[in-house]
């Protein structure tokens, strides 16, 4: 009787987990279906109010409202971009309030990698922190490295803290 309990209860979590991935898939997939297709508005609703932006430039760390700003010229284009997943990892906590995860996609940058938190927010799950990244092959490192040098070093040395002076 044991046994029967604990396969019955082990069987319920098991589909309950596969049943909150494949929402989790299909917002994820969802979202970057409404960039694809410039739906600004549906676009915009699956990230929390208070959510950040993290895009593939070092500049690019934004709120959603920044994130809105800096979007609108696309979407008001008809075409803002193309994700679509090649591979997806997800992770719930415990208590099933939220989830992290990564993401392999195919765009127009060829590879990227996106990873996230999601927050369930009353009823609804919302992307709190979303970031975006390029893949860069191993054997191709230094190459865009050169590339990137000048233009990164600049930056590099507007971010370094001026060092405080002993008294």
């Amino acid at each position: 009787m044991k046994k029967t309990i604990v396969l019955l209860l082990f069987s319920f979590l098991s589909f309950a987990q596969t049943k909150e991935k494949k929402e989790i898939n299909t917002l994820l997939d969802n979202w970057h279906k409404a960039a694809a297709e410039a739906k600004f508005d549906n676009y915009f609703s699956y990230l929390a109010d208070e959510s950040i932006f993290i895009g593939t430039d070092a500049t690019e760390n934004w709120n959603k409202k920044e994130f809105m700003d800096f979007a609108k010229p696309y979407f008001d284009k008809g075409r803002a971009w193309n994700f679509t997943a090649l591979q997806r990892n997800i992770y719930f906590d415990k208590a099933r309030e939220i989830v992290w995860f990564d993401e392999l996609l195919n765009t127009q940058m060829k590879i990227c990698r996106g990873s996230g938190v999601l927050m369930k927010i009353g009823k609804e799950w919302k992307i709190k922190h979303y970031v975006l990244s390029m893949t860069i092959p191993n054997d191709n490192t230094n190459d865009v490295v050169k590339i990137k040098t000048p233009i990164e070093d600049l930056f590099i040395e507007k971010l370094k803290p001026t060092p405080k002076i002993a008294k």
